[in-house]
């Protein structure tokens, strides 16, 4: 195991950055890590997602869990890989496509690791058709805080046995344990894709063609929403339709969605924005109900760009530093809305609310922490109300 100080990720997951970083290769060597450790540990993949939480309150050892980089097992026929937290993304992606199969999940950040897309809960465009990592992952391997191994899961997909610990470990940016291992649920490669373009003139007509999409018989991969700066949300947008399938099929559909729409022009690939997050400034991911898209845009600042998965109310927005979170979240809060951080300046970043109101959950949250992490040793402070 490297030991070192982090330079690089330290300043993001703490103030101070940690005093040393390790690099286990194996899940024993991660057991061991936590059992010689008295301190405060912060887990973390490639680093491309750590600004994701709120900075963690004390860090006396980063632990990368990148050298955890074997893909352990791939049954083409079960349409199953198992593979190591450290694997990054791209490499799986590769590896499977020459099995004519993939892992429908599409974050945009380069780099990426297995383990960091599952603490951080990451997804893409496709999420519209493929869900989430809550849906695709069957089963994860972690290290408790005492250095204790647990599995949860299997290889088949209908596994029902149990308590389902994938679904509690994403998302929880390494705050209940570290993820060494994840078993996956595949999908074929489409062999076609067509996509459809249409220009939208502000959010209200925005909102509309999503909802004409998702009320409609058409079976799209993604409808996301492009916006820019200077103007208000969701004016002068484009809204991308996108269909995966056998040729026929997403050429017929296509055409079928420039009919619905009223126009748009089809290409065979989704132009070079899609499945892009925007950056610089204040960056938020915003999560509301499907149809107050439009609410939702309107309620941002005129100077915010970003990008919204249309049909699934989650949407990625760069607004202004100086922006009125508190403001903006008590706008949305009436569409179940929320307004994460995702990236701030690092002027601007320790005074911030991160995550915003306390859910009604937060007590069970608690109670969830001090189950599987008593000490309040991994990842301390990372999670919402300071957990």
């Amino acid at each position: 195991m490297a030991a070192g100080k982090d330079a690089r990720t330290g300043a993001v997951v703490a103030g101070a950055g940690p005093a040393r970083t390790v690099r286990p290769t194996t899940a024993a060597e991660v057991a061991d890590v936590l059992r010689d450790t008295s301190g405060t540990v912060v887990p973390v993949g490639s680093g491309t997602k750590t600004g994701w939480a709120a900075p963690a309150t004390s860090c006396d050892l980063l632990l990368r869990t990148t050298g955890l980089d074997r893909v352990v097992e791939h049954a083409p026929g079960d349409l199953v890989v198992v593979a190591e937290a450290g694997v990054r993304l791209d490499t799986l992606q590769r590896q499977l496509a020459g099995h004519g199969q993939m892992l429908a999940l599409d974050p945009p950040e380069p780099g990426a690791t297995l383990g960091g897309v599952v603490g951080a809960n990451a997804s893409g465009p496709r999420r519209l058709r493929y869900g989430t990592v809550r849906d695709l992952l069957i089963g994860v391997t972690v290290v408790l805080a005492d250095g204790r191994t647990a599995k949860s899961g299997g290889k088949v997909v209908k596994n029902v046995a149990g308590y389902d610990l994938g679904k509690l470990y994403t998302g929880a940016h390494g705050g209940l344990g570290v993820v060494v291992s994840t078993t996956w649920r595949l999908h074929p490669l489409p062999p076609a894709a067509r996509a459809v373009v249409v220009p939208v003139p502000d959010a209200a007509e925005a909102g509309r063609l999503a909802a004409l999409v998702a009320r409609s018989t058409l079976t799209p991969t993604a409808v996301e929403l492009r916006w820019e700066a200077g103007r208000a949300a969701g004016t002068g947008s484009e809204l991308v339709v996108l269909f995966e399938s056998i040729e026929e099929s997403v050429r017929a559909q296509s055409r079928a969605a420039v009919a619905l729409l009223g126009g748009g022009a089809e290409a065979d690939a989704p132009p070079s924005w899609f499945g892009a997050r925007p950056s610089g400034g204040l960056v938020l991911r915003l999560a509301f109900e499907p149809f107050a898209l439009p609410r939702v845009l309107a309620a941002l600042p005129e100077a915010s760009s970003g990008t919204a998965s249309a049909c699934t109310g989650v949407a990625y927005a760069a607004v202004p530093h100086t922006t009125d979170l508190a403001a903006l979240r008590a706008a949305i809060a009436p569409y179940d809305g929320s307004a994460v951080v995702l990236e701030a300046p690092d002027d601007v970043r320790q005074g911030l609310d991160h995550w915003g109101p306390v859910a009604d959950s937060f007590g069970l949250m608690t109670r969830v922490k001090d189950q599987f992490d008593p000490g309040r040793r991994l990842s301390p402070g990372r999670l919402i109300g300071g957990l």
